[in-house]
């Protein structure tokens, strides 16, 4: 098991919305490497959950990795921020994984 650190600014995505929901996917990263960490991570593998650019930034809970080498399906939506048009359903240049719900931590660490 490997352990990552996940970020997302709590307005746009935080540990509450993902409690709610209970999985998601890691959608709309457009940056190689983190690309690339996307790409290694396995079901099973535990993720801090980070929220960033806010007042109070800090890890906010945990979440786990319930399926890997998952297409990011908003590269493919012409109306998506994230949109490539150089990436084809053949051949995907953005993968994410789907996550799930483990833990909201009362304080921020």
């Amino acid at each position: 098991m490997n352990y990552w650190l996940m970020k997302s600014e709590p307005g746009v995505y935080g540990i509450a919305d993902l409690k709610r929901d209970r999985q998601t996917i890691w959608d709309g990263v457009r940056n190689y490497q983190a690309r690339n960490f996307l790409r290694s991570m396995q079901p099973g593998d535990l993720a801090f959950f980070y929220h960033s650019n806010t007042l109070s930034p800090g890890i906010a809970g945990v979440m786990k990795v319930v399926k890997s080498a998952v297409a990011d399906p908003t590269q493919f939506d012409p109306d998506s921020q994230y949109y490539d048009a150089k990436s084809t359903q053949d051949s995907p240049r953005w993968q994410t994984v789907c996550v799930e719900f483990v833990e909201e931590l009362p304080n921020l660490a």
